[in-house]
């Protein structure tokens, strides 16, 4: 705490748990946990390094994930075709890059260390059909909040792409805004000095991933097109106060494995993604096949894969507006003396030590501070601007 003058896959661990059928599903209650292996595995069209979890679920008082390690992972296809997994940092991920392609069923194969075998069902490349835009608008949202309403379309003049599923990665621009070109440090326990301060404290970078799990299906409509709302920003939301990136990610589905999500959603709520510690009932399409005992949370899931990223800045929307920030700013002002009635030496000693205020200006020995991330944006945020910015 500033002391001033006056003063986490997705997670399965808790949905329910597989008997050895892929229809069969076991319910997890409070009293009566189980251990299962809980697999997530979404292979792509990408030519790239693909990546599979396996872990085992935990109990309600338990922290954290405990990773399945020590397990052989593999992915074959109906053509003898062989990829393996090799343990990484918690995954699985594919000892060299590759891509499913169309008209191929693809087969995983996971075997603990304990030599249990989960074997899924055969799975397909559903339709490739890219984004065809992400859009931002000036927009009212149901509370009449004003901001930018971020909308993704698709269309498959085939009608064969049906069920969708989005994932977004977040990427915003912060500026400290009050940032100072002069630091000031302690030389003492008494004294204090300012020396030139580092240009790389005040500009960052900050990304983050959506947790909801984002649905669409176009069943009901009398063509195969998506305009979907994927994200709503507040135009005082801090996070497009200067420049602000979104990649919008978009997997084709089929029915089981959009079924499989749907069901995910409803149970954990439509505020994040795969609640862990709630019961409940869901399949899948994973099984032991070598123990019938054995449980088993997870599924095995085969999508065409596209991506869209779109840049903009806050004054596109909001030209005559100061950008917005997450913190007040306030000037707190020191008399930098010890032992008389005002003097908060002290106070500013301690508030600089502990790096949770910074510099901002000073006469003599009267010196203004401010809180630590609105002078240093490093302080809850990274300097470093990643490979795709573009200003």
């Amino acid at each position: 705490m500033k002391i001033h003058k006056t003063k986490n896959i997705i997670l399965l661990a808790f949905l329910s748990l597989f008997l050895n059928g892929c229809t069969e599903t076991y319910p997890l209650l409070t009293n009566t946990y189980e251990e299962a292996v809980v697999i997530e595995a979404t292979l792509t069209n990408e030519l790239k390094t693909q990546e599979i979890k396996v872990t085992k679920t935990s109990r309600f008082e338990d922290d954290g994930v405990q990773s399945e390690t020590g397990a052989k992972v593999s992915v074959k296809d109906d053509q003898n075709n062989e990829y393996l997994f090799v343990e990484n940092a918690g995954t699985y991920k594919s000892q060299a890059p590759f891509q499913v392609v169309a008209n191929r069923q693809y087969t995983l194969q996971v075997t603990t260390k304990d030599g249990k075998i989960y074997q899924s069902a055969t799975q397909v490349l559903t339709t490739v059909n890219p984004i065809e835009s992400v859009v931002p608008a000036l927009a009212t949202n149901k509370e009449g909040e004003t901001g930018v309403q971020i909308t993704v379309n698709s269309f498959d003049p085939t009608s064969t792409s049906k069920y969708y599923r989005y994932e977004y990665e977040e990427t915003y621009k912060i500026v400290a805004p009050r940032w100072s070109s002069l630091k000031i440090i302690t030389t003492g326990p008494q004294s204090v000095a300012l020396i030139n301060n580092d240009p790389n404290t005040k500009t960052c970078y900050s990304t983050k991933n959506s947790l909801d799990i984002i649905l669409a299906n176009t069943n009901d409509l009398k063509e195969d097109r998506v305009a979907l709302p994927i994200r709503f920003i507040e135009e005082d939301n801090f996070i497009i106060g200067h420049r602000y990136s979104i990649l919008v990610k978009q997997y084709i589905e089929n029915l089981d494995s959009y079924t499989f999500h749907k069901t995910l959603k409803e149970m954990s709520g439509s505020s994040s993604i795969l609640s862990p510690k709630q019961p409940g009932l869901i399949a899948g399409n994973i099984k032991c096949i070598n123990d019938s005992n054995a449980k088993v949370i997870g599924f095995f899931n085969i999508a065409s894969y596209s991506e869209m990223r779109i840049f903009f800045n806050y004054q596109d929307f909001f030209p005559n507006k100061p950008a917005p920030y997450f913190n007040t700013c306030e000037d707190v002002p020191f008399l930098f003396c010890f032992g008389g009635i005002d003097c908060e030496g002290e106070t500013m000693i301690y508030n600089i030590n502990r790096n949770l205020m910074t510099y901002l200006s000073n006469s003599a020995l009267n010196y203004k501070l401010v809180d630590s991330e609105c002078g240093d944006c490093t302080t809850f945020s990274s300097n470093i601007k990643p490979p795709f910015w573009t200003e």
